[in-house]
């Protein structure tokens, strides 16, 4: 069903850049990235997850709450790939969708990168943040 959702959405994006709709700074290679990285983690999830976990377990920092991986979804700064694990207690790691990624600047200097664990997809359609919740890694794909 999530992979149905996401097509839907890649091709009425794709379908409004084609066909007159309003302008978005997006191509049709950032839509098949979108959709394919999402794929891709939710592919790959189980194993990433269990990966981390023997890391941080044979270093002694195992975490003792629920953890999964999840996909990055940016908001900022171009499309970008990602993943990252979460961990929480069961309840609210079960709700964790995603997380959000937005990308600031302070003072000319500082780059900042907010992550917000949050209960959807999609955070352009709606989101809120689960509490409860926080990042213990990130992942990213070397395209």
């Amino acid at each position: 069903m999530k992979k149905i959702k996401a097509l839907v959405l890649g091709l009425a994006l794709f379908s409004a850049m084609v066909f007159g709709g309003p302008t978005y700074a997006l191509d049709v290679s950032d839509i098949i990235g979108v959709i394919g990285g999402g794929f891709l983690v939710e592919t790959i999830a189980g194993p990433l997850n269990d990966f981390i976990n023997t890391i941080t377990l044979n270093k002694g920092v195992a975490s003792e709450d629920m953890t999964k991986v999840v996909p990055i979804v940016s908001a900022g700064q171009g499309t970008r790939i990602g993943a990252a694990q979460v961990s929480g207690p069961k309840s609210a790691v079960d709700r964790t969708k995603a997380v959000a990624r937005i990308d600031a600047v302070f003072k000319d200097r500082f780059r900042i990168e907010i992550l917000i664990p949050i209960d959807s997809l999609n955070p352009l359609e709606r989101f809120r943040r689960v509490q409860g919740v926080g990042i213990s890694a990130v992942i990213d794909y070397k395209l």
